[in-house]
């Protein structure tokens, strides 16, 4: 069994959990929140999405378990690959979670500036959600 460098950051976001995963659960959302990753998205079948990155266009199955707060943006090809979120209560808002795993010999500089990249799109997922009350 292989384990990955684990890296979780939160934000509270001032709306329901269910607002959050709402708007996480729709691919089409990744080019505003997530520039960097996604240019663009079409729909491929399914839960499967075809995601235009500067590096070429990659499949993603976006997993969604709205009752559990939960919406995960995985490789379709590689479903332990991806992106894990939660939408969990806080008080009467909430708490978003993202987390990411890394392979344990990624250049800690890379999982650094990986991570700064995850703060601003934390940030922007905060700001569309609340502005969308």
């Amino acid at each position: 069994m292989t384990l990955g460098r684990a890296e979780t950051r939160t934000i509270s976001i001032a709306a329901p959990p269910a607002r959050v995963v709402e708007y996480l659960a729709d691919p089409r959302h990744l080019p505003e929140w997530a520039p960097g990753f996604a240019t663009a998205v079409d729909h491929d079948h399914d839960d499967i999405w075809r995601v235009h990155t500067d590096g070429g266009p990659r499949r993603v199955a976006v997993r969604v378990a709205a009752a559990h707060g939960v919406v995960d943006v995985v490789s379709a090809d590689a479903p332990t690959v991806g992106l894990f979120t939660r939408a969990v209560p806080n008080l009467t808002g909430a708490e978003l979670i993202f987390s990411l795993f890394f392979p344990e010999d990624t250049d800690p500089s890379a999982v650094d500036a990986q991570m700064a990249v995850v703060g601003e799109e934390l940030r922007t997922v905060r700001e569309r959600v609340e502005s969308a009350r």
